[in-house]
């Protein structure tokens, strides 16, 4: 399975002009199966798609998984999940997360893996208070799960703790910022039930506009054997 994060920006690009299209027309390069956004939704009002669902069914082969808690919204606190035609998404769930802005995380469970998209607060104490009740939440489907999202982590390996024994973390690399990457905040961790044999960063083409984060993606299965796990640090 082929698992994309991408901190869409509202839809926003360094060049400040707001285009879903470009959005789209980046996560269809990708070639994912599924697509853990962030900040998919405006924050005020309603909280209105961002990325509007008329645009997604028109233009691309993904639907969006049931998250919202309305008529308008993609996701929840600004976190949704697109999921290629074709591939059945067997439950779904939203995360309430604790720390001093309001936060949260969605998980959209497809071909066994418990896919968990979530955008971590920016102050470190309140990420690693964010981390754990992810893992809370989780409780046995740990072994199976795949988080992925904008970690709000700039250091290299200091920062996620609450996940240590039972996490492993995957930097596809630098994602932040678009015209400069250098910030290695967008990420994946993942359970002991499944293996990570690639990752890397989309660094071409309207990517380098479309929204101040790159989009990064990785290769999961649950195969329990093989090389390995790419990209760990």
């Amino acid at each position: 399975m082929r698992v994309a994060s991408y901190n869409i920006r509202k839809a926003l690009g360094i060049d400040r002009k707001r285009s879903p299209e470009r959005i789209l027309s980046v996560i269809n390069g990708i070639g994912a199966d599924v697509v853990l956004l962030q900040e998919a939704d405006h924050r005020l009002g309603p909280r209105r798609a961002a990325l509007p669902r008329s645009l997604i069914e028109r233009e691309s082969d993904y639907r969006v998984a049931d998250l919202a808690v309305n008529e308008v919204s993609l996701g929840w606190h600004g976190n949704a999940i697109l999921v290629r035609d074709g591939l059945t998404v067997t439950a779904t769930e939203r995360f309430d997360l604790p720390g001093l802005e309001p936060r949260g995380a969605v998980m959209a469970a497809v071909g066994g893996v418990h896919l968990v998209g979530t955008h971590l607060g920016l102050v470190r104490r309140s990420r690693q208070l964010q981390m754990q009740a992810i893992l809370d939440h989780l409780g046995d489907r740990t072994e199976t799960c795949l988080v992925g999202g904008d970690f709000n982590e700039w250091s290299r390996r200091a920062g996620f703790e609450p996940w240590a024994d039972d996490l492993s973390l995957v930097t596809p690399g630098p994602s932040f910022h678009s015209a400069r990457p250098v910030g290695r905040l967008d990420r994946f961790a993942h359970g002991p039930g499944l293996r990570v044999r690639s990752a890397g960063v989309e660094h071409h083409g309207a990517a380098l506009r479309a929204s101040d984060h790159l989009p990064v993606w990785c290769e999961a299965s649950l195969e329990a054997s093989g090389p390995p796990d790419a990209s760990r640090r």
